[in-house]
């Protein structure tokens, strides 16, 4: 059975809501364009735009200790920079990330929503080139969906994908086949891949994606059922091409 894109997402404000493409145009050495644009720094939190630097997530606002970041729906237009904010009976923000109105509008809307989480005024924050990542790298994080369907089968229930976070799902490999990838090249559409880590878990993959509730443990459940915490590969871009829903994944060697 081949191995197939079947859903691509990118995430352009960490920990806000994921959006789906039908297809991806990816460049050498980066992630997704958009994908981790922007971020939410907790108001203590140092960040220098002119000299941007890799930070931990406990830097900033995020599902692992934000769960309510999960009731919110959020868009993000690229073409126009305008950010629409939806949900807990508000009424809609609508602000352009180019402009500094836009953006304290974002910074205000999040010190109320987040109240004491915020730790201070939050700061929308971003620089040019720059992806706030969990990993210091800029990579593309890949589910094959049968190893999530081997966590479905322990817990008993459904488990949304949208948990963790990911940028390709795909169908059509074995349950934990990405963890074979490491170091090995592959190519996805026109895109050369080489696997670098599976993706270790935390505990923002206990809030669910819908509801914001914490109603699974599914770090420990891995590490207990499966002897590992991962879900994933991360996978570094070697050639840049295009990546469309429904194109096949091939393993070189």
């Amino acid at each position: 059975m081949p191995i197939t894109v079947a859903q691509i997402y990118r995430y352009p404000v960490k920990g806000l809501s994921p959006e789906p493409l039908s297809r991806v145009d990816l460049a050498r050495g980066l992630g997704l364009p958009q994908d981790r644009r922007f971020a939410l720094a907790q108001g203590t939190t140092i960040f220098d735009p002119a000299a941007p630097a890799w930070m931990p997530k406990t830097k900033f606002l995020m599902l692992m200790k934000n769960e309510r970041l999960a009731r919110l729906r959020t868009r993000f237009d690229e073409a126009s920079g305008v950010l629409t904010i939806e949900g807990e009976d508000r009424a809609p923000l609508r602000a352009d990330l180019s402009d500094a109105a836009g953006r304290s509008a974002v910074e205000n809307f999040f010190a109320t929503y987040m109240g004491a989480e915020a730790d201070g005024m939050p700061k929308l924050v971003e620089a040019p080139g720059h992806m706030f990542s969990d990993n210091p790298r800029k990579l593309v994080s890949i589910i094959g969906l049968a190893s999530l369907r081997a966590l479905e089968s322990v817990v008993d229930r459904p488990v949304d994908p949208r948990r963790f976070r990911a940028n390709l799902y795909l169908e059509g490999s074995a349950a934990w086949d990405e963890f074979d990838w490491v170091e090995r090249p592959f190519t996805i559409g026109a895109v050369h891949l080489r696997g670098v880590k599976p993706i270790r878990r935390c505990a923002a993959t206990n809030v669910d994606p819908v509801s914001a509730a914490r109603d699974l443990e599914i770090p420990k459940t891995l590490q207990e059922r499966f002897g590992h915490v991962h879900m994933g590969l991360y996978a570094e871009v070697l050639e840049g091409g295009a990546i469309a829903r429904g194109d096949a994944l091939t393993l070189s060697g």
